[in-house]
């Protein structure tokens, strides 16, 4: 029975880091900022540029929440500026937003670790924290943007820092700055204009599907991308893991194969002399290998239940505590623009298919003793003891 619950607790373990640790990759680089499904005029994927933006009307807005699996939807006035305070100057994503509505997908309310949050009649923006640090600037200290106006004219703003903002993604942390969309189409003088709009998905693991549905929904004249498309990269890098992890749970299961068969095999061969007396006292064959796989499937089961009952505590507390590395290890992942950080996931469905992995897989070998109980030669057996 110890080996089957230690079997459930490793295979538990492991598989709620994996899914922990891409559920936290896909936040860091998807919710955090891009959004699960963007909808954009066609052609700005290929050429982000002002040009390519489009007017966002509440025509649009319901065309896109009629959608059952749309979530919510919040527009975007997206444009690379230059930040500048005194002779320090920093090339940075300018990003204007309706702040209800961006709260909602993103929650950058959350973010804010010092100041206050936007409104739309605003006359502040919100900095990250790492862009803030290289400018030398702090709440209520005045930062310069310049960019490209919708009409090719230079677009040049004094903008109040009203909050500071801390992303886990280190990319964004040094290059982000939010403003009302308001603001953001006054100041590029591009009245009623978007670049995007981000959609949230009622299920975030159906974000391609929700992608086609708004892009039925939409005219020809708009492109609907969801987040494996816009970041290719991430998406293969999590189908490269998951490959690598399936693998290692495939070499656990063999290994959780092999340490409940030897468990078996040592109580056949300890009883084996037992089993031989009861054939020889009259006990028919089939009524002992009935009785030995009861006993196997009454051991696994209290072997899984123990084992998901051990687990949940373990799993719990990375869940809240998650794995953090430093040093060198750390700086690797921010290179990527990862957080170093492994937690893992209490989800049940996690719990129910290791359980049922691995119950399949000693019900399968508890059949082993039912096999040789029914070629038992009586005499041989009680000599062997």
């Amino acid at each position: 029975m110890a080996s089957v619950w230690c079997a459930v607790v490793l295979a538990i373990v492991l598989n709620s880091l994996q899914k922990g640790v891409f559920e936290r990759l896909v936040a860091n680089v998807v919710s955090f900022y891009s959004g699960y499904v963007q909808v954009h005029s066609a052609g700005y994927s290929a050429e982000q540029t002002l040009e390519n933006s489009f007017i966002y009307t509440d025509s649009l807005r319901r065309a896109v929440e009629s959608v059952k699996s749309v979530s919510s939807a919040a527009p975007r006035l997206e444009v690379f500026a230059l930040a500048s305070s005194g002779d320090k100057t920093r090339g940075c994503l300018t990003t204007g937003v309706v702040p209800e509505q961006e709260d909602r997908i993103t929650h950058l309310k959350s973010k804010v670790t010092a100041g206050e949050y936007l409104t739309d009649s605003t006359q502040t923006v919100l900095v990250a924290e790492g862009l803030a640090r290289r400018l030398n600037l702090g709440l209520g200290d005045t930062l310069i943007l310049l960019s490209q106006g919708y009409y090719g004219t230079l677009a040049a703003g004094k903008f109040p820092i009203g909050g500071l903002l801390h992303f886990g993604s280190p990319e964004l942390n040094d290059q982000v700055v939010f403003l009302s969309l308001k603001k953001a189409q006054e100041w590029l003088d591009a009245p009623d204009l978007a670049t995007t709009l981000v959609i949230m998905p009622r299920n975030p693991e159906q974000s391609i599907q929700t992608a086609k549905q708004i892009s039925d929904a939409l005219p020809a004249s708009f492109e609907v991308l969801p987040w494996q498309k816009i970041m290719p990269d991430i998406d293969e890098h999590i189908r490269v893991d998951s490959a690598s992890m399936s693998i290692i749970l495939g070499v656990l299961y063999l290994l959780i194969g092999f340490g409940i068969f030897a468990v078996l095999l040592m109580m056949f061969a300890e009883r084996q002399r037992e089993f031989g007396i009861l054939v020889a006292l009259g006990m028919r064959k089939s009524k002992l290998a009935v009785m030995l796989l009861l006993e196997s499937i009454f051991m696994t089961l209290t072997g899984c239940l123990g084992g998901m009952l051990i687990s949940l505590p373990i799993v719990w507390r990375l869940a809240k505590h998650p794995i953090r590395f430093g040093g060198d290890f750390a700086e690797i992942f921010e290179r990527f623009g990862f957080e170093a950080v492994f937690p893992a996931t209490v989800d049940p469905g996690i719990f129910l298919r290791q359980t049922i992995a691995v119950l399949i897989i000693a019900l399968v070998l508890s059949l082993y003793p039912v096999v040789r109980v029914l070629s038992l030669k009586p005499l041989d057996a009680m000599r062997s003891g």
